[in-house]
C-alpha cells in the first residue's frame, strides 16, 4: 500500500457521518446512534485520504486484560492496497497486552489469522418480526437498584470487566432478569439497534432460562423487528427460527492470546449481540 495520501487518526464524534455511510456501503444495518455508542468505549481510528473517511476500525476495551476488534471496514474503492491490515494493527497496538477477541466474516478470516487471530467458534444471528408468544410469569423487568447485580453476573460469565459497556447499556436498554430466592440468577437485554431491535447480552444458566428471558422480551415487544445473535454451540437456533426468528447468517468467533491472558475463568451461557458484527 502506498501511505503517502492515507492519515490515520483518532476516530472522534465528527466522524461519525461518513463512518455510517461506510457501513451503508458493505450493508450493514447499524443506525448513527449504534456507531455512537460503540464509539463512546472504544478507542476507534479513521484512516483519510484527503480529508475523505475511507477506513475504520474500532478498539473495545475490557478492562486490563481483553478486548474486541470491531467496525472493521475499508471502502470498496480502497481494497486490494493494504489498508485493512494496517488499520487492524494499528488497532491491535492500541490493545496492547489484552486478548483480542472478533467476529469475522469468512472472507475476512485470513487477514485475521495473518495477525495472530485463530477461529474458536460460530456464531448464528437471527432475525424478523417475532410469532406471538406468552410472557413467562417468572420473569420481570429489572429494578432500580439491580444494575451491580446485572454487572457482578455479566463479569462472571464472561470472564472480563464489561462495566462501561454495561453502564451504557443502563442508559439505552431494558433488563429482563430472572430472580432465585429474590436473588437476580439470569438476565437479559433489548435496547434499539438497526431496523428495530436487538437483544443481548443474555446471560442464563441454561438455555431453558435463556428461552424464557428471550419469550418475555419478544412478548413485550410485538410486531417489532428484533435481531438476536447467540453461540452456535447452544441449542437456540432452531427454537429462535419457530418463533419468527429467520437465520440470517453466521460469524466465525475469534481469538488472539495476548500478555495478559490468565486462567480461562468459568462461563454461563452467553450472547453477544451487542459488539458483535454484521454488530455489535
Amino acid at each position: 500500500m502506498t501511505n503517502q495520501a492515507i492519515i490515520l487518526e483518532k476516530m472522534t464524534p465528527k466522524h461519525l457521518d461518513r463512518a455510517l455511510e461506510l457501513s451503508r456501503q458493505v450493508r450493514w444495518p447499524h443506525r448513527r446512534d449504534d456507531w455512537e455508542l460503540v464509539q463512546s468505549i472504544s478507542q476507534g481510528i479513521v484512516a483519510l485520504e484527503e480529508e475523505r473517511l475511507v477506513a475504520t476500525v474500532m478498539m473495545t476495551p475490557y478492562g486490563d486484560d481483553a478486548a474486541t476488534i470491531n467496525m472493521v471496514i475499508v471502502d470498496a474503492a480502497m481494497r486490494g492496497r493494504g489498508l485493512g491490515r494496517k488499520m487492524l494493527e494499528e488497532a491491535l497496538a492500541k490493545a496492547g497486552e489484552r486478548t483480542c477477541y472478533l467476529v469475522a466474516t469468512q472472507e475476512g478470516l485470513p487477514l485475521y489469522e495473518k495477525v495472530g487471530f485463530a477461529a474458536t467458534g460460530e456464531t448464528v444471528q437471527h432475525q424478523g418480526e417475532p410469532l406471538r408468544v406468552e410472557a413467562p410469569a417468572h420473569v420481570t423487568w429489572s429494578g432500580r437498584g439491580d444494575h451491580a447485580y446485572l454487572v457482578a453476573l455479566d463479569s462472571a460469565a464472561n470472564g472480563h470487566d464489561r462495566s462501561a459497556l454495561m453502564e451504557i447499556l443502563r442508559e439505552r436498554a431494558k433488563f429482563a432478569v430472572i430472580r432465585d430466592a429474590g436473588e437476580i440468577q439470569a438476565f437479559a437485554a433489548i435496547r434499539p439497534f438497526g431496523r428495530g431491535l436487538v437483544i443481548g447480552p443474555v446471560v442464563a444458566r441454561n438455555d431453558s432460562e435463556a428461552r424464557a428471558l428471550i419469550d418475555f422480551l419478544l412478548a413485550h415487544h410485538q410486531g417489532r423487528f428484533v435481531r438476536i445473535d447467540t453461540d452456535a454451540s447452544t441449542d437456540l437456533a432452531g427454537w429462535l427460527t419457530a418463533r419468527g426468528l429467520n437465520h440470517a447468517g453466521r460469524g466465525i468467533k475469534m481469538r488472539r492470546l495476548g500478555a495478559a491472558c490468565g486462567q480461562s475463568k468459568p462461563t454461563y451461557h452467553r450472547n453477544y449481540a451487542l459488539v458483535s458484527q454484521a454488530l455489535g
